[in-house]
């Protein structure tokens, strides 16, 4: 049983090809390894969609006057399509492929926590190589180094204005422009601290001046600009920083302050243990979660060891709903279908993958807010979401050639966790790709 909860609570699933992790152990071993699957499926990288979306808005201007810029113009902008989509191909092949998954889902995790929408501009078709560099690299690493790389990251810096933010005393505010606060308010109020951490408004707007020499050049980029900076020293939570020159060291000093702070611990701690656990997690896990954090200064592999080794991480009932992406990369996952997605056109991709996941409530890289997605069960099981989830299941068991024998897929999808119900009807279907869509669509299946 629990090698099975370990697949299916901190993986990505159960695997026809590959046995489960043993323990508490091999989950955490998944994260301290190096990670192949990142160069297996690669993702292109930022700067080079940068490039592509800057051309991309040359030839837009240019296609008006230009029956050739007009054709250059509908090519790459196929390009870039094609690239937000490939990015999720990408992601469920490493899913099906890993021995584990844990590093699959820790990266999900951290993404919906410093969460960046697919949108205009240098966001456009191009967050999931944000994902792939500023987050995935540092899951099992200090959470100061996590923190600053996403929210340092051009991609972030677009998404919340930072760009547009300009200390009004600094050398370019004598001309005009004003202070944003956006990724200050989020920097404490979502990514460390947490509502009611103890900070206060003037701890955002100092925080935000501080922030001010954060921009992004046209190559998409990150920089420092000396001339936008608020002059002076900002108190942030108590503490000094800055001062007479303008440095980016300063930043880094105030987001390893915030890293370590014992609220930032209690509310990632609690935060982890709701994705992860239930939705109400256990106040003794919470505590030993953050006892870790301060103990260890935010060492993230320590935090999660600590959640692995806690009795909660291994009750037998499933209490968290699996999300859209997680269903999804678990159900081609166990059927083994994952890598034919690799051969597959793109409209294809779109229709059978793209979309369904945007029905299903989990547009993909488009997250509602700043805040990410919600974590409650009532969130996803819907009357929309489940029918949604029914018709991709249909289209998946049309796909499989073969349909395996549902009596013996039960155990390969499910293994110990399947109830007797689900098992009846495994059994009892009409014909195979009945009994599969049925073990697809279960209660069991579709939570964690």
């Amino acid at each position: 049983m629990k090698s099975t909860l370990a697949a299916i609570r901190f993986g990505t699933g159960l695997s026809p090809d590959m046995p489960p992790p043993a323990d508490a152990g091999a989950v955490l071993d998944d994260v301290l390894g190096p990670d192949d699957l990142a160069a297996v499926f690669p993702v292109e990288e930022w700067g080079t969609r940068v490039l592509r979306i800057r051309e991309w808005g040359r030839l837009r201007r240019a296609r008006r006057e230009d029956d050739a810029a007009a054709e250059a113009f509908r090519a790459i902008n196929r390009a870039v399509t094609d690239g937000y989509h490939q990015d999720l191909v990408q992601t469920m092949r490493r899913a099906a492929a890993t021995p584990v998954g844990f590093r699959e889902r820790l990266t999900w995790f951290w993404s919906g926590h410093f969460a960046v929408a697919d949108g205009p501009g240098l966001l456009r078709r191009n967050v999931g190589s944000y994902h792939d560099a500023a987050i995935r690299p540092h899951v099992a690493g200090s959470f100061a180094e996590l923190l600053k790389s996403a929210v340092t990251h051009p991609a972030m810096l677009a998404y919340l204005d930072q760009a547009q933010s300009i200390g009004p005393n600094s050398v370019r505010g004598r001309r005009g422009g004003g202070l944003n606060e956006n990724l200050a308010r989020e920097v404490l109020e979502l990514h460390t601290l947490g509502v009611g951490g103890g900070y206060a408004q003037v701890d955002v707007r100092q925080l935000a001046e501080l922030l001010t020499g954060l921009g992004i050049d046209r190559e998409g980029t990150p920089v420092f600009r000396r001339n936008f900076v608020e002059p002076g020293a900002e108190i942030v939570l108590s503490r000094s920083y800055g001062g007479d020159l303008p440095n980016r060291h300063d930043i880094d000093a105030v987001l390893d302050d915030l890293s370590v702070h014992p609220a930032t611990a209690r509310h990632l701690s609690g935060k982890l243990a709701r994705h992860f656990i239930a939705d109400i997690p256990p106040p003794d896990l919470v505590e030993a979660m953050t006892a870790t954090w301060v103990r260890t200064d935010g060492a993230l592999a320590a935090v999660y060891s600590t959640m692995l080794d806690h009795p909660a991480a291994w009750g037998e009932a499933l209490q968290k709903a699996r999300q859209p992406l997680d269903f999804v990369a678990a159900a081609l996952r166990v059927t083994g279908s994952a890598e034919r997605l690799a051969g597959e056109r793109i409209r294809l991709i779109r229709g059978n993958l793209t979309a369904p996941l945007a029905q299903m409530g989990q547009p993909w890289l488009r997250p509602p807010g700043p805040d990410g997605w919600p974590e409650e069960a009532e969130a996803w099981i819907t009357p929309q979401g489940l029918a949604a989830r029914l018709d991709w299941i249909a289209a998946l068991v049309g796909w499989l050639d073969p349909v395996p024998d549902p009596r013996a897929f039960v155990d390969v999808a499910l293994g110990p966790l399947a109830g007797p119900r689900t098992r009846f009807a495994a059994r009892a279907a009409e014909d195979r790709g009945a009994g599969v869509g049925l073990v697809l669509a279960s209660p069991e299946f579709q939570r964690r």
